[in-house]
């Protein structure tokens, strides 16, 4: 039976007399089955309707009604705390109740809540159970429900990357975690941080690394592809995520190399200095004649007045600091007295690359380090105490093994004697 006609046979039946009331009560005990006592009664609104559909007189318990749930409109529920408004929604028949002794009873004892409440009345052990709901929810915390489970569909790029970089910061070198937290702050950020991470897909990767190709910036493209490929690869393990990175290619560049300077630009570079006198005279002339990395000047130290202690700047975080020892040679002796080691070691590194650049525009202070070593080997120093020297792992001149090397202990005074030969003019 439709509630619509539901709702007429009670209209009928509340204008009808006394003889036609149990031919009515009949007619709704067929269709009880279909609806609840409390849908009844806010229907009917007649205690004498209700005590002939239940076969009971009025104000009387039945067995039916001694037992069952607790029900709320939902202007109750809408009073209720919002966890519970979700509790209670969930089938409506959540609170248990019972007749007993003369009293409704309703007990709620869950997340923490301890509610007990009686009433002779019905409607009144609701009133009830909703005052003690509320007054328990102001003076403790309302159960949190658990948090979103992270998938690839709601973790933004930014927040995945920055994960990652922590990560780095804990396993590569200060300087390497800081050229990579630049690269994500100057490129990657402002492109793919406000993105999802499956929401990044191969075309737009591809895409954007080939803005670079078209800058002729190769080697920041190559940089950027590999730091997109480890946060990719972070994010297919903890995400199950097919890797955008899978598939992007870029076209073949052959770096640039550098060359050793002529020995007339070597000529040139060291009257430069001679005139200069300053920290940058000094760390140029010690770069060129002592093959360090400009990363490795902070380190310089001078043993016995004749060899430059530093330690090699290429080594992996974690791993034993490795420290090379580089005589003096003849060459170094003639320009020693307008060298500062005190000043080459605190030299800002970027005011000595300006300068180096408006001398030698086609060159890079990292070509000092390979004219040392074109040197040394074209004035005949041993190869594999160049590269002790130098400190290169392998050097395809050089027909040797790295356990070689280990067992090797060159003398003092060979190495000396082969330094001796590092003497020519310019």
């Amino acid at each position: 039976m439709q509630q619509k006609q539901l709702t007429d046979l009670l209209q009928f039946i509340k204008n009808t007399n006394n003889d036609q009331i149990d031919l009515a009560a009949m007619i709704l005990k067929l269709a009880a089955d279909s609806i609840t006592l409390e849908t009844l009664r806010s229907l009917a609104g007649s205690e004498k309707v209700l005590s002939a559909v239940s076969g009971k007189k009025e104000n009387e318990v039945s067995e039916e009604e001694k037992t069952g749930t607790l029900s709320f409109t939902k202007k109750e529920l809408e009073s209720m705390p919002k966890s519970f408004q979700k509790t209670f929604i969930y089938d409506n028949r959540i609170v248990k109740f019972r007749y007993y002794r003369g009293l409704f009873q309703a007990r709620y004892r869950r997340n923490g809540y301890n509610i007990e409440v009686a009433s002779k009345d019905f409607d009144t052990m609701k009133k009830k159970f909703i005052e003690k709901l509320i007054g328990q929810a102001e003076v403790q915390d309302i159960p949190v429900s658990a948090p979103q489970r992270r998938t690839a569909k709601n973790v933004l790029f930014a927040e995945y990357a920055q994960e990652w970089l922590k990560l780095k910061e804990q396993t590569t070198k200060p300087s390497t975690f800081k050229e990579y937290s630049c690269m994500f702050a100057v490129d990657l950020r402002p492109t793919f941080g406000h993105l999802y991470l499956t929401e990044i897909n191969r075309p737009l990767v591809q895409q954007y690394l080939f803005k670079f190709v078209e800058a002729e910036k190769y080697r920041t493209a190559e940089k950027l592809k590999l730091m997109l490929n480890c946060i990719f690869d972070m994010a297919v393990e903890d995400f199950n995520l097919a890797s955008p990175m899978k598939k992007i290619v870029l076209p073949y560049h052959e770096s640039k190399k550098g060359s050793a300077l002529k020995k007339e630009e070597e000529k040139k570079l060291v009257e430069y200095c001679r005139n200069r006198k300053d920290d940058v005279a000094s760390a140029l002339l010690v770069l060129l004649y002592f093959g360090l990395r400009q990363s490795e000047l902070s380190s310089l130290k001078i043993i016995d007045g004749n060899t430059l202690e530093c330690e090699t700047s290429k080594e992996r975080m974690g791993r034993n600091v490795t420290l090379r020892y580089i005589p003096f040679t003849p060459i170094f002796k003639k320009v020693q007295d307008f060298v500062d080691f005190e000043k080459a070691r605190t030299v800002n590194i970027y005011k000595l690359r300006s300068a180096f650049k408006r001398l030698f525009p086609q060159h890079h202070p990292h070509e000092l380090r390979y004219t040392f070593i074109t040197r040394c080997k074209e004035c005949g120093v041993n190869p594999e105490l160049v590269m002790l020297w130098d400190g290169h792992s392998g050097d395809k001149d050089v027909k040797t093994s790295a356990v070689d090397r280990g067992y090797t202990d060159y003398s003092k005074e060979y190495i000396l004697s082969e330094a001796e030969k590092v003497n020519y003019d310019l």
